[in-house]
């Protein structure tokens, strides 16, 4: 007897102008293959669409989201009042951009949908807007790692977590949020095994030749960010550290180039850039040990002695803690990229 077609979950997939395409897109196009991408290549027959992707926007007249891509609306908000499943994609913001003040009425519709029993679901960007509707209040999230200082300033409430690719906002899994750009990658295997099973997500995943960034977003993160201040005393130390980050007493020799008291140049320094002197210093020698694992085929011994550190074991010990690898794993990983560009 044939199989009579399963009812399709409805996925809601927000778009606004300043979403992503490719985000939108990846997302529509993975979801909608889920159940018939190839299917027959398995059991030699047609499947059945397990999750139907439908765009929602602030109205149904189609616009261009980031950079110029034409978007047509399946939905308006408006036309909906319940839903099993919301996703948030990635939004082009910068760093400092909370998103407060724009998009009320979505907000105001994301609240419903998650009063009425939606599992909301966001990418990269998209937990901004979910910090935006005050639905992650008091609880974890994650995003890009380039977003960890704006949620520490505009989003204090939020327990913000740069390491993982996935963050469950609570036991029940009513919120996820991920990590990373790409991290879209992540969340559809996950909306897909949890949805549909953890078979119909592994073949989704080889036949997109999809990655699940099990090491999270540690490697990918710089540990050095340059942080909008108009401390100039900040400034100058900020720069003399990262012309002498292998001074063996960075604290006492930062205060003295830059001629300000320790205590008020450690309190100033830590209001403006969220970060101690000797932390921005032990910072600086792990992103320039990444590159010369990126770039040189040095031992971790020598890269070691380069940055400051001679005892390698302890180095070694502190480049895991932060990055999430050992230097092996690093190189290993990141190596690849610059044999790609310049090839022999």
């Amino acid at each position: 007897m044939p199989h009579s077609e399963p009812r399709a979950l409805d996925a809601y997939i927000v778009a606004l102008p300043e979403t992503a395409g490719s985000a939108l897109y990846g997302m529509v196009d993975v979801l909608a293959a889920t159940g018939t991408l190839w299917q027959q290549l398995v059991d030699r027959e047609l499947g059945f669409t397990l999750i139907h992707p439908r765009i929602v926007a602030l109205s149904r007249d189609a616009f261009r989201c980031g950079n110029e891509i034409p978007v047509i609306p399946d939905l308006a908000i408006g036309d909906v009042t319940s839903a099993g499943i919301v996703v948030l994609p990635e939004l082009w913001l910068s760093p400092d951009d909370d998103m407060k003040g724009r998009h009320e009425e979505l907000l105001a519709w994301i609240g419903r949908m998650y009063e009425a029993g939606a599992i909301i679901y966001s990418a990269c960007s998209g937990s901004v807007l979910l910090a935006a509707s005050g639905l992650l209040a008091g609880r974890e999230a994650t995003s890009h790692w380039g977003y960890q200082d704006l949620f520490r300033t505009r989003f204090p409430d939020v327990r913000f977590r740069a390491e993982p690719n996935l963050v469950f906002a609570d036991p029940t899994g009513q919120i996820v949020t991920a990590g990373g750009t790409t991290s879209w990658h992540d969340l559809a295997i996950h909306i897909i095994s949890r949805h549909c099973g953890p078979g119909e997500a592994l073949r989704i995943a080889k036949v997109y030749l999809l990655k699940w960034h099990s090491e999270g977003q540690l490697p990918y993160t710089s540990l050095v960010r340059r942080q909008p201040h108009a401390d100039s005393a900040v400034r100058q130390a900020e720069a003399w550290l990262a012309r002498n980050m292998t001074e063996p007493n960075s604290v006492a020799a930062v205060v003295a180039a830059t001629g300000v008291p320790e205590r008020t140049l450690k309190r100033r320094f830590k209001a403006a850039t969220g970060s101690t002197i000797i932390a921005y210093a032990q910072n600086l020698r792990i992103e320039e040990a990444k590159r010369l694992l990126e770039t040189t085929d040095k031992s971790f011994e020598d890269i070691a002695a380069i940055v400051g550190y001679e005892n390698a074991a302890f180095f070694r010990r502190l480049f895991k803690r932060y990055t999430g690898l050992t230097p092996g794993h690093y190189r290993q990983m990141f190596m690849p990229f610059l044999n790609a560009t310049n090839p022999t």
